[in-house]
């Protein structure tokens, strides 16, 4: 979960009242947070939030939070933004890469060293947790004493235009800077396969930043910025919307002043947008689901505690939310601030009515059958990642491919889908291995995906200096035999196996799995050297009505 650090006088002096250390560290978990760490020397606190609260990513937001909730003032917090005449014209030619931006701006500001530490933390957490690494979300902040209106979010060929990128000296093209520059290394991936990259330019043609990799010098931010553009681009409008709505927010409450930046697409908009957010709560269910008895103003202060603005109305409560409370979907994401509201030290306790006794489930008692059976069998388990990827599933296994849950975001190479066997996965251990001494002989039981249906699997593999065909039928006969299954072995076709040496498992008809001598091609792509048989077999079917046998 995100920390953010920040000095307890700054904090302090955004709230506008002095509270004990003390009193802090008791009160900031109830708002949904844990200290991580208060260093009473420096006066460095640092707090651990949930992921579902960027707008507690920064001091500011957290200040304005412990405002309400310590009742030094009175639901929801308003800004201001006023219009200005600044134009963003978002071109058609990036529809296809990166389609959305929005922009504001903020005047009047003074760029302390607080307000710059603080602003750079809550880019890093905001790009990290719900930008998804800036892939879904960017965040650009610009001095606007050097650019002009209108400016344009485009597209553009990756050789064609030229600056000087953050960080250094000299002028690259957008292709340079990818290969080059140390963000641009970072953030390739993001752009990869697109024949064009986006840019932000001014009424003068004047870069910038290159979304979402590196701003330019010409807008670098500075102590003596008193004026900012902040932009945000991506490929979720509504998480835009919320990022530039926080960064709003932060930087009005060091004393800037907003003004609005008309969006010109397909449909205008005036952006910032931070017009609160209209809930209708039942107070019954409220109650129902806390298990309280409020009535509608008691519910009414509670959420004036959480920032909100709200009133009874008969039966129900017309609430009114922050902009920045991206985290709110659902009615019972606000009957929980009411919870917080309220206080948990509030709801008192009971002792169980009941005693009961924990035990595994069916399920859960079926597998660990399967793993005892194993070890019985001289199998040692080992536990590998879902995470895989088409060559090591596939083309190492001379395997045709077949349908699999792509990662939408992979951190490497080699984790890009999610498994449909459990033996490449031991192939992969053996491979790292295979500097000790053999035989050696594991096992998995684990988790794969059928098409998008995640199955129980077990599977084994043994490398030896000699070992047959006949070794890993045995082991496959004693399984079914074990386990009471009535079984069929018939000659498999699949060619990760030597031909003639691999069968296939049928219960009640149905294959459910396979085992064999694999392929010397399979064995070296694996790095190895040495025979290799395998098993894998379907737990789900292979279970199904024996725990009473095996448990």
């Amino acid at each position: 979960m995100p920390v953010v650090t920040f000095d307890i006088d700054d904090l302090m002096s955004l709230i506008s009242h002095e509270v004990p250390v003390e009193t802090l560290l008791e009160r900031i978990p109830q708002l949904g947070a844990d200290i991580h760490s208060w260093d009473s020397k420096t006066g460095e606190l640092s707090i651990e939030f949930f992921p579902d609260r960027p707008d507690l990513y920064s001091v500011e937001g957290a200040a304005r939070a412990l405002r309400n909730f310590l009742k030094f003032e009175k639901g929801l917090t308003h800004y201001e933004v006023t219009e200005s005449d600044v134009r963003l014209i978002i071109d058609d030619s990036v529809k296809d890469i990166r389609p959305y931006m929005v922009a504001g701006i903020v005047k009047d500001i003074t760029m302390s060293d607080e307000l710059i530490r603080s602003l750079m933390e809550l880019q890093e957490k905001l790009h990290l947790t719900m930008g998804r690494k800036r892939a879904k979300v960017s965040i650009g902040i610009h001095d606007m004493d050097r650019i002009s209106s209108p400016f344009t979010y485009k597209a553009v060929k990756p050789h064609s235009v030229t600056f000087i990128p953050l960080a250094m000296s000299e002028s690259m093209d957008l292709q340079e800077i990818l290969e080059k520059h140390e963000k641009g290394r970072d953030y390739a991936y993001i752009l990869e396969g697109k024949d064009r990259y986006p840019l932000l330019v001014d009424n003068d043609d004047q870069i910038l930043s290159f979304p979402p990799i590196i701003n330019g010098t010409l807008t670098t931010v500075t102590e003596a910025t008193t004026e900012v553009f902040i932009d945000v681009t991506g490929t979720d409008m509504d998480a835009i919307t919320g990022a530039l709505n926080i960064v709003s927010a932060a930087m009005a409450e060091r004393g800037g002043k907003l003004y609005s930046v008309k969006v010109i697409d397909q449909q205008d908009m005036m952006m910032p947008d931070l017009e609160p957010k209209k809930w209708r709560i039942n107070i019954d269910e409220a109650n129902s689901l806390l298990g309280t008895s409020l009535d509608g103003q008691g519910m009414s202060e509670a959420l004036e505690k959480m920032g909100y603005d709200a009133s009874p109305d008969g039966q129900y409560l017309n609430v009114l939310a922050p902009a920045t409370r991206l985290d709110l979907i659902h009615p019972v994401d606000v009957i929980e601030d009411i919870a917080k509201g309220f206080g948990y030290e509030n709801f008192g306790t009971t002792l169980p009515k009941e005693v009961t006794f924990g035990e595994l489930g069916k399920d859960q008692r079926a597998l660990d059958a399967s793993r005892q059976l194993m070890v019985g069998y001289g199998f040692l388990e080992v536990t590998t990642l879902m995470l895989s990827s088409p060559q090591e599933q596939f083309e190492k296994m001379r395997l045709q491919p077949v349908e699999t849950v792509e990662i939408l975001n992979p951190i490497s190479e080699d984790h890009t889908c999610l498994r449909v066997s459990l033996v490449p996965s031991i192939m992969a251990v053996l491979r790292r291995n295979k500097h000790r001494d053999l035989p050696q002989r594991l096992f998995e039981v684990g988790d794969v995906m059928n098409g998008c249906k995640r199955r129980k699997h077990i599977a084994g593999a043994a490398i030896t200096s000699r070992t047959s065909f006949t070794e890993v039928k045995s082991l496959v006969e004693s399984i079914m035999r074990d386990m009471s299954v009535q079984y069929e072995i018939i000659p498999s076709s699949l060619t990760c196996y030597i031909e003639g040496r691999g069968a296939n498992v049928i219960v009640d008809g149905e294959n459910i799995g396979s085992f064999g001598e694999l392929h010397p091609a399979v064995i070296t792509a694996f790095e190895l050297g040495y025979p290799i048989t395998v098993f894998e077999l379907d737990l789900n079917i292979l279970t199904r009505g024996k725990l009473d046998h095996i448990a």
